[in-house]
């Protein structure tokens, strides 16, 4: 675990208000500087095959520009594999990607996908850059992400995040039960999807979190508050973060 839970703030749906109208705000570079004067501690972006929200000029732009870590979301894609060698960002997070679905939907079929999986994870890591895996909590996945050599994974909490109160205990039990095995095996541990003010509290019982990575619910507080005070807001709340030892 960091010595403070770390925020790395996703800023896609920055890019879809602009994609929406196919303007040039709001800036993409102006989110990202907002969200560092508030003390994240990285941006995350995902350059989609669709381009649907982030451009590749956004991600260069991005890498340029920043004082804090870059973390570019990705599919196993030969051309945004390229991108990713050329741009260097400090870290890449590999995740499944569909087309058609709004957001997400689950994790990187690492055990499915075994060999892909390991040469991109080689090829990211000869590149310099820090590879995660965006999976699913179970053992068999955090197992592969082990023999593929990814140093991170970031665990999938939309499925807890989505669920009704009462039936959201067993699923956390298992993201706790996934954080454990993955710090056993010597992995990093980060965790996203659907967390929010309302969530984030039951979150921090997961234990060994480095960072957690979220976007879609901090650029929605932002229309009430604005960006870097929606930032904070969440980090103080990560604050009461004890390793999950007691929160």
């Amino acid at each position: 675990m960091a010595d403070r839970l770390e925020l790395g703030v996703n800023i896609d749906h920055v890019a879809t208000l602009r994609q929406a109208r196919g303007t040039t705000y709001p800036g993409i570079l102006d989110a990202a500087r907002c969200c560092e004067a508030a003390g994240a501690q990285g941006i995350t972006v995902h350059l989609r095959e669709d381009r649907r929200h982030i451009q590749d000029a956004d991600v260069y732009d991005l890498r340029r520009a920043l004082n804090i870590r870059l973390n570019l979301e990705m599919a196993i894609n030969p051309g945004i594999v390229d991108i990713a060698v050329e741009v260097k960002p400090e870290e890449a997070c590999l995740v499944p990607e569909k087309r058609e679905e709004l957001t997400t939907e689950g994790g990187l079929d690492v055990v499915g996908q075994l060999d892909d999986v390991r040469a991109v994870v080689a090829r990211l890591s000869a590149a310099g850059i820090a590879v995660s895996l965006f999976i699913d909590p179970e053992p068999d996945q955090i197992e592969a992400a082990a023999r593929v050599g990814a140093p991170v994974i970031e665990l999938h909490t939309g499925t807890f995040c989505d669920l009704a109160p009462e039936g959201a205990e067993a699923e956390l039990q298992r993201l706790i039960r996934g954080a454990e095995q993955a710090h056993a095996r010597g992995i990093v541990v980060n965790a996203g999807h659907g967390i929010h003010m309302g969530n984030v509290g039951q979150i921090l019982r997961i234990p060994h979190l480095h960072t957690l990575n979220i976007g879609h619910s901090i650029v929605a507080r932002a229309v009430f508050i604005g960006l870097e005070q929606a930032v904070r807001e969440m980090m103080t709340a990560m604050d009461a973060y004890t390793g999950g030892e007691h929160a």
